[in-house]
């Protein structure tokens, strides 16, 4: 509100050129609306942080200097309204429209950059970034780092230009288990949002590094390991059982499909170490289900069924069993088009 400073439901609809919001009553809107903001020579803020209990937050600032504060229900609204406000405020600029939305679904790590360089700068002692104690509900965290601090960080070095971008980055690096979250918030963003929202742009977030990333970083064989084929975006991951090439055993695997460059990595779930224990390219590659009924040439062992396979350009085969047919036929589908 502009006079009294509480917070209201309104029901809010965007035009060409202006957001209106009405009141609403008995579950329905008004039909005529309370307020309007008018979009010409607007600028947005998103994320907006001037409101520490508040991390859903766009600022709209009118071209008369009146702000307004609008607060989304999920992270996901908001950076969906934000991306629709931002295309109605630049309307008349489809370049400008076309590059946002360019921006926001395909964001992709400089070629030159590897995640673990990222890490290596942020334990700098002097331009990393700073670890600090934070108190959250009852508990001390010791050398943490909050989630804001971190995209702060991130853009300040050039490795994002944008908020959503290191946020993105960020998302990245968690997955990869370089840092892990610690505390209430962003514990259960991790347990209970999608894979692109579990990391939060906010001050009340707590992370730290993970025991094993240090000691990651500080081997030269993943460090070439990393530039050349764990910069691509995140596709698909999941738990797989995949059978060895010299004791042709099975082993549960946590599978990581990336693109740009497109390679399938497999992590052994048991180990805290971030490093794959295999990977390959998967230009060339071949992929396809096998039936069920009989064991194909090749295959020994323990197979529960829902097997399917895959041939490199160098002519490895790599036989994998799903959950589920469904499960399998997820798998099947994400990889083919990378191949």
């Amino acid at each position: 509100g502009h006079v009294v400073r509480n917070w209201k439901v309104r029901w809010f609809v965007l035009l060409q050129d202006k957001l209106l919001y009405y009141k609403i009553e008995g579950g329905k809107k008004e039909p005529s609306p309370k307020g309007r903001i008018l979009l010409d020579g607007c600028t947005i803020t998103c994320p907006c942080l001037e409101y520490e209990n508040r991390p859903l937050l766009i600022k709209l600032k009118t071209k008369t200097n009146t702000d307004y504060f609008l607060e989304c229900c999920s992270r996901e609204e908001r950076d969906s309204w934000a991306l629709d406000i931002t295309g109605a405020i630049h309307a008349g600029h489809p370049v400008q429209v076309q590059e946002l939305h360019r921006k926001k679904n395909s964001f992709r790590l400089l070629e030159n950059i590897s995640l673990h360089h990222i890490v290596e700068r942020m334990y700098d002692s002097s331009t990393g970034i700073k670890l600090t104690h934070n108190l959250q509900q009852g508990n001390r965290y010791k050398q943490t780092f909050t989630g804001s601090a971190l995209v702060d960080w991130l853009i300040s070095n050039s490795f994002a230009v944008s908020r959503f971008e290191a946020i993105t980055l960020a998302s990245m690096l968690m997955e990869e288990n370089f840092f892990k979250p610690v505390g209430a918030r962003s514990t259960e963003a991790t347990r209970y949002s999608d894979l692109s929202d579990q990391f939060l742009d906010d001050s009340t977030a707590l992370y730290m590094f993970a025991e094993s990333s240090k000691k990651n970083i500080s081997s030269k064989e993943d460090l070439q390991f990393n530039i050349s084929e764990l910069s691509g975006t995140i596709v698909k991951q999941g738990f797989l059982v995949k059978q060895g090439h010299k004791r042709k055993n099975w082993k549960v695997r946590r599978f990581v499909l990336r693109a740009d460059p497109a390679f399938l990595h497999y992590y052994d779930p048991t180990k805290e170490e971030n490093r794959p224990v295999g990977g390959f390219s998967l230009h060339g590659c071949l992929v396809s289900a096998l039936e069920d009924n009989g064991v194909p040439a090749g295959v020994k062992g323990n197979v529960q069924g829902n097997l399917f396979k895959i041939i490199t350009k160098n002519d490895i085969h790599y036989y994998i069993q799903a959950s589920s047919k469904a499960e399998r036929a997820q798998w099947i589908e994400a990889i083919k088009p990378l191949t």
